[in-house]
């Protein structure tokens, strides 16, 4: 994970991606690759899961160090140079992009943003990317970053960089991020790697989350709460919130949302005032 924000605005949201983590993976060791929660406030923040022994720390990510021998280590040191315009979107979130990629080349394991709440273990996927969508005939039209599952050294990590030094435009929202992982995996196709449904983890698109959110006291509502639980429960393993936009939506009791919190957290706290 990355958390690029303040620490004072990792809220109960966010805590809910941890708890549901280490509910499905109570062995798991969680890193988050942060300057504002590796600090006093941040420790404090993370306190009731490292004090019932899970193993989640956060760490200070050293770019120089990080980029260093990667196809963005040239990209970088222009940048801190001056040579490279930033461009009009926050420069910290296409590092977060960045910074993903780089992890995984260097060290492997997973990537996962912390707009999700994870529904079951997912340690037997290697090497996988996911649709966000796909086309009438199942051929995806739109692949996402928000959740990486790759082996050290993969090839298809190496390409993701190159292209994001090659094309980096920060004035174009998801030009570095999920069209950026769409572009080259329609390039390339025959590195090794998995791209997962969107059932898996982008179990439902960004226009359609508020519906997630929220509960009507209506039958024909009620009962499609439960099929859509149903089918959560077979073959999703996360679902992805979409905080742009989902982030000031309240959680309805009764919501889906609200349903799989209760049914995959750890503490349980104030669900529905988060």
């Amino acid at each position: 994970m990355t958390w690029i924000s303040p620490a004072n605005t990792f809220g109960r949201r966010e805590f809910f991606a941890l708890e549901t983590l280490f509910k499905s993976h109570p062995k798991g060791c969680l890193i988050i690759l942060s300057r504002t929660l590796d600090t006093p406030h941040g420790v404090k923040i993370l306190n009731p899961l490292t004090e019932l022994g899970y193993n989640v720390v956060s760490v200070t990510p050293e770019l120089s160090f990080l980029f260093n021998r990667t196809p963005v280590e040239t990209w970088y040191a222009d940048l801190k140079k001056g040579n490279k315009d930033p461009g009009e979107i926050p420069l910290a979130q296409n590092l977060s992009n960045l910074i993903r990629l780089a992890v995984l080349y260097k060290y492997g394991g997973v990537y996962l943003d912390t707009d999700f709440i994870i529904l079951k273990d997912f340690s037997s996927l290697r090497n996988s990317i996911g649709a966000q969508s796909v086309s009438a005939n199942g051929n995806w039209t739109r692949l996402n970053n928000a959740v990486l599952i790759f082996d050290r050294k993969h090839p298809l990590l190496y390409k993701f960089m190159e292209e994001f030094a090659l094309s980096f435009d920060g004035n174009k929202w998801g030009q570095n991020g999920p069209y950026l992982v769409s572009r080259v995996v329609e390039r390339l196709k025959q590195l090794n790697f998995t791209v997962l449904p969107p059932i898996s983890f982008y179990p439902v698109d960004w226009v359609r989350i508020p519906g997630f959110f929220m509960k009507l006291n209506t039958r024909t509502h009620s009962r499609w709460i439960d099929a859509k639980l149903l089918q959560l429960s077979g073959e999703t393993y996360g679902v992805h919130l979409w905080n742009k936009q989902s982030s000031n939506m309240r959680i309805e009791k009764g919501s889906i949302i609200g349903r799989l919190i209760s049914d995959h957290c750890l503490f349980c706290k104030d669900i529905y005032s988060s």
